[in-house]
């Protein structure tokens, strides 16, 4: 059981320790403010304490420290984490690896590059660029976000339908645990011997071990990519052209959706020459050779057409490709300029359940009087609707998530799930219960305590008790039995 700073002074603990420079460490309240959340910024917490270490000797013996003190330990990367997975404690240690930012080396003839965990998404395809390669996952933050935030969230991006998420992008990682051991996971190689802990703890959200080093996939940039973009009357008839592409056999490389609010407001703020008149409309991009992009781009245009699209146009040139991408990209920040706040969502659907999902939450948007605007990743039904509202009216927020809740527990009710690619964190912690049984809860449990027997790694985050769980209302406790008792019951 993890226990709290509460016996431990913080001058203390500082002092003890000595292998980190006194410019590493941030203790002042004025600079621990830019920590205390991460990018929902509708949860924040001031921590104990930020450390900002330079190397992973300094990074074991922080952990080994905290270890040996009780002290609970929150990794972050570049804060742009929409779950509150980086959430700090008010009695813990914030572990910053904005420091780890380097290229440690990039292996063109294996297509491989080692980066630290600080190093940005986009900053790998920019340093490899030039070799004619680049890294496949396209987060919307992937301007600002880490690599290995990337891995904890298990990322994915726009292009995700065709070239996979974080997990499927990465060949190995270095991380260390909360005792302060190093592991070596995955190799360089296609495949590698044993139980494959590099998927495990791709996703983990910080649970299981700090990320140090992450081997990155990379892949030759298409020779040609191009996009369509379709205009739908109804969000319904959009859904139903993204099955049709799906079913004739195409695999796009992106196929992405917004309804009229995000289509208004990205339109507004980039620019990107998008029909504001629309209900829906469709982003499809194929790559591949030219003559391959030109026998598809005819497909879907065909398709499109026959499924009712009220306009249909192809990119002229790569700089209309860039500004059809680039108002996607922007719609979160897009639907933030019209809205003192916004709740973003994250939950996963069977494509054939969109239209009536979508129903549903415009539905529940009249009866809350909070505003949706719906951006996804329509080919694998990634949903991410933005809930409008304003945090300085009292009782706004409160009834923010709970609609959110209702569009996560249908997400699961329709054979979907929670979330996507934004990770639990603390949002979506109670919807857990909703997810998972209690066999399956405790399986994670009994995995989180192999890696970090007293839990100080991210305690609170990700994967809720079976106390909690009986308190949302989601599960009952029989008998007062628990699994694995010696667990913390946050």
């Amino acid at each position: 059981m993890s226990t709290t700073t509460s016996i431990l002074d913080r001058d203390t603990f500082i002092a003890g320790l000595v292998d980190l420079p006194a410019g590493c460490i941030i203790r002042n309240a004025d600079e621990l403010g830019p920590y205390a959340c991460d990018g929902l910024s509708a949860y924040q917490v001031q921590p104990w304490l930020v450390l900002l270490p330079e190397t992973v000797a300094q990074v074991q013996s922080i952990l080994r420290y905290c270890h040996s003190c009780g002290i609970t330990v929150v990794a972050r990367g570049a804060g742009t984490g929409l779950s509150g997975g980086a959430l700090p404690l008010a009695d813990g240690v914030l572990l910053s690896l904005a420091k780890f930012s380097r290229i440690l080396d990039i292996d063109a003839d294996n297509r491989l590059a080692r980066v630290q965990p600080g190093v940005r998404n986009l900053a790998i395809s920019q340093a490899v660029a030039e070799l004619g390669l680049y890294y496949a996952p396209d987060p919307s933050s992937q301007i600002a976000c880490s690599i290995g935030g990337n891995v904890a969230e298990n990322a994915g991006g726009v292009h995700c339908l065709k070239y996979g998420l974080t997990v499927h992008n990465i060949a190995a990682l270095e991380i260390i645990t909360m005792e302060g051991e190093q592991l070596s996971l995955g190799s360089a190689a296609l495949d590698s011997p044993g139980y494959d802990l590099l998927a495990l703890l791709t996703g983990s959200e910080g649970l299981l071990g700090i990320i140090v080093e992450v081997t990155v996939r990379l892949l030759p940039v298409p020779e040609h990519a191009q996009v369509v973009l379709a205009a739908f009357d109804s969000v319904k008839v959009a859904g139903e052209a993204v099955a049709a592409i799906i079913s004739a056999g195409i695999l796009p490389a992106g196929l992405e959706m917004m309804d009229t609010l995000a289509i208004q407001a990205a339109e507004d703020f980039v620019h990107a020459g998008y029909p504001t008149d629309a209900a829906a409309i469709l982003l499809c991009e194929l790559d591949g050779s030219r003559e391959d992009v030109a026998e598809r781009i005819y497909q879907v245009r065909e398709l499109l057409n026959t499924q009712g699209a009220s306009e249909v146009r192809t990119a002229q040139d790569e700089q209309e490709r860039q500004r059809f991408w680039a108002g996607r990209k922007a719609a979160f920040p897009a639907v933030g300029r019209i809205s003192p706040d916004y709740y973003c969502m994250d939950g996963t659907i069977p494509r054939k359940h969109l239209g009536k999902v979508l129903a549903t939450i415009s539905q529940w948007s009249e009866e809350y009087q909070l505003p949706v605007a719906n951006v996804f990743h329509a080919g694998d039904g990634n949903l991410h609707p933005l809930i409008l509202y304003d945090a300085n009216k009292p009782g706004e927020l409160e009834r923010t998530e709970e609609f959110g809740s209702r569009i996560l527990e249908l997400s699961v009710s329709v054979g979907g799930t929670i979330t996507g690619e934004h990770g639990v964190g603390m949002e979506k912690i109670d919807q857990m219960c909703v997810q998972f049984n209690s066999a399956e809860l405790a399986q994670f449990h009994a995995i989180k305590a192999a890696f970090d027997p007293l839990g100080l790694l991210n305690p609170g985050k990700a994967i809720p008790t079976l106390a909690r769980c009986a308190e949302f209302g989601a599960m009952h406790v029989h008998h007062g039995e628990l699994p694995h008792p010696e667990l913390e019951r946050f």
